[in-house]
């Protein structure tokens, strides 16, 4: 759960040093026990992956120099200090100028094991973090846009890279809030039609009476209201790109137009008979499965099978739960500029909780939860406390680790020995965890 991360314990009694230490290696977890203060110095360093754990009378120098030490090296490695009963007020003190817990002597094994638990879940959720927020800021092109280190959003990037600069009109496909409109505007900013139109057409938001004047325009007196000349919104993507959004709620008499459009690449105005050439890229999304539906008479079969050449399948964000802290955390940043609101800490208890949420709506879900979050409000909406309480903190910890060894695995094209440096962890530590996670490195190289 914490390879990689180690405590470093300081203590001058060597007895009680000894007895601490082998409470906290029966619990799993790396300790460099250290009789000194100024023993432990070397060991803090920016970024360091451990917690310190202090005590605060010390020879030389104390532990409260010390804290002091370490908050001005990296300010997010948690300092626990172990202090006897008449230290209490000052322990308090300390932790108002940067200490993370304090542990009154004497106390109960398990309370210090929990403490120290709970210190090393908050340095690797800083350290992950510190992480994705370098990522974010050095991501640019799609990869600034598409977020996600994940093998299916790799391999969508690349199918979207592939097929950017040919004429194929594209289906993507993808439930609510997946990204559909987002994909359709990468393929058009990354193809030689990025200096025309791009026009979106959300195919259920328009009244099935205006639908043939908006996508083809008319001329004056083609109907009663129609003063003077429209351009509709296939001749405005003249050159460059069409979307149109939720095609399964087109009319049935427009697919038939629609169709004709594909094949012959020329348009009518409503009340013209001269044809007019166009050149545009059509993108159709859609959530529906347009097969079934045209096995129902509801969605024309020529049509589906017109379209249904090049595709873009967007997975739902719980096929791919390890861009999730990515996700969020830029969403964050875009809320706390938007709101002008400083970033909340996210602690390991509320990433457990994203990453136990099943996101029903997506990543536009995940984009509500962050602004709710930047805002104090209740950013789970009862939904994620619900799915958490049904996983137990073994699971939610597995879907953690998980996703930071595919996110290494990403950023190092499945180099096994770059991911090991990144993680921090042996050889063999991580092909056992591997293979406990089911991870195919041939999905990264």
């Amino acid at each position: 759960m914490f390879d990689g991360f180690k405590v470093l314990f300081v203590e001058d009694d060597p007895p009680v040093r000894a007895s601490l230490t082998q409470t906290l290696e029966l619990a799993g977890l790396e300790v460099t026990a250290c009789g000194s203060a100024e023993e432990a110095l070397p060991h803090l360093q920016p970024g360091a992956q451990l917690v310190v754990v202090t005590d605060v009378r010390l020879p030389g120098m104390d532990g409260l120099a010390l804290l002091d030490h370490a908050v001005a090296i990296d300010s997010g490695i948690p300092v626990v200090l172990v202090t006897a009963h008449g230290d209490v007020a000052m322990a308090v003190r300390a932790m108002r100028t940067g200490a993370y817990d304090f542990i009154e002597k004497p106390f109960d094994p398990e309370r210090f094991v929990d403490t120290v638990l709970r210190a090393l879940d908050k340095r690797v959720l800083r350290v992950a973090l510190d992480e994705m927020r370098e990522q974010l800021r050095h991501r640019s092109g799609i990869e600034a846009v598409l977020l996600g280190n994940s093998a299916v959003m790799q391999q969508v990037r690349r199918h979207i890279l592939n097929l950017a600069d040919t004429s194929a009109d594209v289906m993507i496909l993808g439930e609510t809030g997946t990204g559909k409109e987002l994909v359709a505007r990468c393929l058009h900013d990354q193809s030689q039609r990025r200096d025309r139109n791009f026009v979106a057409i959300n195919c259920g938001g328009l009244p099935e009476a205006l639908f043939e004047s908006e996508l083809f325009g008319h001329e004056p007196g083609a109907f009663t209201s129609a003063g003077k000349r429209r351009i509709g919104k296939i001749e405005h993507a003249n050159g460059g790109t069409l979307l149109l959004d939720e095609i399964e709620t087109m009319p049935m008499a427009l697919q038939i137009k629609l169709l004709r459009i594909l094949q012959e690449r020329k348009i009518e105005r409503l009340g013209s008979n001269d044809e007019l050439p166009i050149n545009v890229r059509i993108i159709a999304a859609t959530k529906a499965d347009l097969r079934q539906l045209s096995e129902q008479q509801k969605f024309r079969g020529d049509l589906y099978y017109r379209l249904n050449v090049a595709t873009l399948q967007l997975p739902a964000l719980r096929e791919r739960r390890e861009d999730i802290p990515l996700l969020f955390e830029h969403f964050v940043a875009q809320a706390c500029a938007r709101y002008g609101r400083p970033a909340p800490e996210l602690t390991p208890q509320r990433l457990r909780e994203l990453m136990a949420h099943d996101w029903p709506g997506n990543v536009r879900e995940v984009r509500n939860a962050a602004d709710r979050f930047v805002l104090a409000l209740d950013s789970m909406e009862g939904a994620a406390a619900a799915d958490s309480a049904a996983t137990t903190l073994a699971q939610q910890m597995d879907l953690v680790e998980k996703a930071l060894i595919e996110q290494a695995l990403a950023r190092t094209q499945g180099r096994v020995p770059a991911a090991m440096e990144l993680l921090g962890i042996a050889k063999k530590t991580l092909y056992d965890k591997l293979n406990r996670h089911a991870i195919d490195l041939d999905k990264y190289r």
